[in-house]
């Protein structure tokens, strides 16, 4: 009997109180969710790479979480072959700017 009432006290705990602590998430990705999707991004091109752009441009299979995913260019050409900014898919990165005007990868930022 006694454990009856404890184990309903422990499920209306967790129902009650629960929801909140997750819904708690950042809009934010931090920086190790973003050094592990960087991990899995490439053990995925090692292993597929056809398979594995398709699923960053479509954030498949984790590849979208907040404001983290894979963006994927080709070093011989600049051209952007898998990103969530679908304005930038295809453009030669290096003629991409910030919306200062200054040249992503160009310039040094102060931190």
């Amino acid at each position: 009997m006694f454990r009856a009432g404890v184990l309903t006290i422990l499920i209306a705990f967790s129902i009650t109180f629960a929801p909140p602590a997750f819904a708690q998430q950042s809009k934010y990705g931090t920086a190790a969710e973003a050094k592990a999707m960087l991990e899995k991004a490439v053990a995925a091109v090692k292993t597929n790479k056809a398979k594995a752009l398709d699923m960053f441009n479509k954030g498949e299979g984790g590849f979208l979480d907040r404001d983290l995913y894979p963006y994927c260019f080709n070093i011989s050409d600049g051209r952007n072959i898998a990103t969530q900014a679908k304005a930038v898919l295809g453009k030669d990165v290096r003629t991409l700017k910030d919306p200062t005007g200054r040249a992503f990868g160009q310039e040094i930022y102060d931190a």
